[in-house]
């Protein structure tokens, strides 16, 4: 069974990659700092998670796969700063071709902790299997910071790793985090298909046996593409079943968005109205703020990719006029159109 794409519209707010952000400023002088970022198009983080203005600035996957990608050049450190030591160069492609080797998934899981438990200093990554569930924790070595950013993308490594060998995106069981949880949890569904629960005990990623298939053979051009992509095909999530309101908008998406109505996607999914809207609201969500939600996603990225003009995107977007849609834009993220145009060096 195959699984649609990730949203390539998705975009999370900017405190998501604040501890990111922060762990890249330890490791880097403040020049190589303005370079990573301006080369990454986020100049506008600087003071990501100190305002308001800030908490509501939005950051698209193109640019997390930027920043990973400039920033590991830049720093020596393929997971960028997020762990006491760097970890050196080639070594995701070391953890790559153990993996390929793997007889099937379970196996693949082992030797991604043994892998990992050979190079981290903070935590040990701990599997433990039953017959109903695998669980892949995160330990930590005595008591620390939870490095949020850290956990979730050594968590999402370990799931997309898993899916790369599979040749489908694995369903995951559940996803759990040793830290409580943050104002921006919301965008967590993005990036994980599952529920995720916060202030657990450790941070860990399960999985049901049952649904872990054979692993398919995998040759070096594609593990160099996989590298060479990093971290693109593991960074978010296809799936769009585990949340209602990632379905709604894959409905808006997919659909002529501007006239929908909540009856129609209500039909879709085969509710009432009233159902969906009780639904949507114990995400926290309506149906009206994903459908902003995905007209700001729209405009980012049309401004983005810099050729229409801002007037096309308002009237795209179905403003009546261009002013009207800067004051929308700044609600939505807090900054203005032209700090999201992307200025080519």
């Amino acid at each position: 069974m195959t699984h649609p794409d990730p949203d390539p519209l998705a975009t999370v707010s900017s405190p998501f990659v604040e501890d990111w952000i922060l762990s890249l400023q330890a490791c880097c002088s403040t020049q190589q700092m303005s370079e990573i970022l301006t080369r990454s198009g986020l100049v506008q983080l600087t003071n990501t998670g100190r305002t308001k203005s800030a908490a509501a600035q939005r950051v698209t996957l193109d640019q997390i796969v930027q920043l990973y990608q400039v920033a590991a050049v830049e720093t020596g450190d393929e997971m960028t700063g997020l762990w006491s030591r760097p970890v050196r160069s080639r070594a995701l492609q070391h953890l790559l071709t153990t993996v390929r080797e793997a007889g099937t998934l379970p196996a693949a899981l082992y030797r991604f902790s043994t892998f990992w438990n050979l190079i981290l200093d903070d935590y040990s990554i701990d599997l433990k299997s039953q017959s109903t569930e695998i669980m892949l924790e995160i330990s930590p070595y005595g008591p620390q910071e939870v490095q949020r950013f850290g956990h979730m993308l050594m968590l999402k490594l370990a799931h997309g790793l898993l899916s790369w060998l599979a040749g489908y995106e694995v369903p995951v069981k559940a996803v759990q985090f040793a830290f409580d949880r943050p104002d921006f949890y919301q965008d967590y569904g993005v990036v994980f298909p599952a529920p995720v629960k916060f202030s657990q005990a450790c941070s860990a990623i399960s999985f049901d046996p049952g649904q872990l298939g054979a692993p398919q053979p995998r040759s070096p051009a594609e593990l160099a593409e996989f590298l060479n992509r990093a971290p693109r095909d593991w960074i978010f999530t296809g799936f769009r079943e585990h949340q209602l309101s990632l379905q709604v908008r894959e409905f808006l998406y997919r659909s002529n968005w501007e006239d929908c109505r909540l009856s129609d996607a209500a039909n879709l999914l085969n509710m009432t109205p009233r159902t969906l809207m009780r639904r949507l609201d114990d995400e926290s969500m309506s149906f009206q703020s994903i459908k902003d939600a995905l007209r700001r996603d729209i405009a980012i990225r049309d401004l983005r990719v810099g050729i229409k003009s801002i007037e096309e995107i308002s009237q795209d977007l179905g403003f009546s006029s261009a002013a009207n849609f800067h004051r929308a834009f700044r609600r939505w993220t807090g900054g203005t159109t032209s700090s999201y145009r992307f200025t080519r060096s």
